[in-house]
């Protein structure tokens, strides 16, 4: 019992060093990742990590159809997304 008494407060603050967020917060890293689709526009959970071209066809959706968004930043279909990821997906439209 000794033990276990010493080493609970142990774990707690290695937590609060690797996850420096309030304690109402840390559960936001073990949400899945949103990820916004338009045409038609929906918004869906996904859980990652994952390759943004894993994520595409998880959807059903072509790699080649289709941008993958972060934030502001266009991802390649190589790219890891995290759980912590706001995510859009475009489809590419061409016209002449």
């Amino acid at each position: 019992m000794l033990i276990s008494s010493v080493l609970r407060p142990l774990k707690r603050s290695l937590v609060d060093l690797e996850y420096p967020l309030p304690l109402g917060r840390r559960n936001a890293y073990h949400l899945p990742m949103q990820v916004q689709l338009n045409h038609p526009s929906r918004s869906i959970e996904i859980k990652g990590p994952k390759r943004a071209k894993d994520l595409l066809r998880e959807l059903n959706l072509l790699v080649e159809a289709h941008l993958v968004i972060r934030g502001d930043e266009l991802v390649t279909e190589d790219e890891m997304l995290s759980d912590k990821d706001e995510i859009e997906i475009r489809p590419v439209i061409s016209g002449g």
